[in-house]
């Protein structure tokens, strides 16, 4: 196997780690470089275990920067890009959308551009791929799935700026031959997930006795896919040699707000050794949020029909499992919600 420089951004942050992870100790023959800014949801500790590895380096930088993008690209000479680095939660792109318009799709642009500089001469195994999410979109009915062929109807200035990053990958890919793969994935849940997201927001909460802010009525549905089945899924994709496709990549799993939050509060009150119910007073509903996008659901079978991948866990299977990883990483959990965090979370929910 030839031996491949791979740019990894935004690796420091919740997917990204995990993708980092697994290609760090899966190919040691590769050399692994990831680029991060170290935001409010990037953080080192997510990735130390691997930190000493001989082909993992590790860059802090922008990609908003584009001087600094060009320099990276032409001192390192990558052979391929795994584009993950995002704003990514759909609150903050309501209160801040231009952060996301900057990172977003300039960031994604400074990337197309570098990689179009430094492979203009030789396309050969080379690859840029973009890592995208199903909110894309918009929003489903009570029935159908979102499939590769569906049009882009993005509902939030975050998806809005993910939707306009996915049509510049592919632009790039028909006007300058870019080579080029998409991925668009359902929501993910996990080991070393910023307390932004339902899921250890509520752990969080949980633990500290406080409300479990629900909005509207609850019953907003989405696919739930377990990170690690997400990373695995960016290997079986970026090995692939498929060049100019789609992948969605989802969970098979569809699950209510309000379904997902009950089923969290009874695993929390058995690993906690407390009266079944005790979580779940906790629940409070807030006003809903604008724009709020009912449904989401991927079929991921064009995934296991061409390429085999499909999830290695079941919804309940991977939630318990992220449960006992939050529960025994307390420390971590209370580094990353202290400071701007609380002032985030003040704003959001009061």
């Amino acid at each position: 196997m030839k031996k491949k420089k791979i740019l990894i951004t935004g690796g420091a942050g919740f997917i990204g780690s995990h993708v980092v992870r697994l290609f760090v100790n899966k190919y040691p023959g590769y050399e692994i470089f990831n680029l991060d800014a170290l935001t409010y949801a990037g953080n080192l500790e997510n990735i130390k275990d691997i930190e000493n590895k001989p082909n993992y380096h590790f860059v802090k930088g922008n990609i908003k920067d584009i001087e600094f993008i060009q320099s990276l690209f032409k001192e390192n000479q990558f052979d391929a890009v795994i584009h993950l680095a995002a704003e990514s939660h759909v609150d903050r792109s309501i209160t801040h959308p231009n952060e996301f318009i900057e990172t977003n799709v300039l960031g994604t642009a400074n990337l197309l551009n570098a990689a179009r500089d430094l492979w203009k001469n030789n396309l050969e195994d080379k690859l840029f791929y973009h890592v995208s999410t199903d909110e894309v979109y918009g929003s489903l009915g009570k029935e159908g799935l979102f499939t590769e062929e569906t049009p882009y109807d993005p509902q939030s200035p975050y998806s809005a700026s993910k939707a306009a990053s996915d049509h510049l990958v592919r632009a790039y890919g028909n006007t300058y031959n870019l080579p080029f793969v998409i991925s668009n994935c359902s929501n993910n849940y996990g080991s070393f997930q910023f307390p932004e997201k339902l899921i250890p927001l509520f752990i969080n909460n949980i633990q500290q006795g406080k409300s479990l802010p629900v909005y509207g009525d609850g019953n907003y549905t989405r696919d739930w896919l377990f990170v690690e089945d997400h990373a695995q899924a960016i290997d079986v994709i970026f090995h692939s040699e498929k060049l100019g496709e789609t992948y969605n990549i989802g969970g098979f799993n569809e699950w209510t707000n309000l379904n997902l939050i009950h089923l969290l509060c009874k695993l929390m009150d058995e690993k906690l050794k407390k009266p079944q119910g005790t979580s779940a007073q906790l629940i409070t509903f807030v006003k809903d949020r604008a724009g709020h996008d009912r449904r989401y659901a991927i079929d991921a079978n064009k995934l296991n029909r061409e390429l085999g991948w499909k999830p290695s866990v079941t919804f309940e299977e991977g939630l318990s499992k992220t449960l006992d990883w939050y529960l025994a990483n307390k420390e971590w959990l209370k580094n990353v919600t202290s400071g701007d965090y609380q002032l985030y979370y003040e704003k959001m929910y009061g």
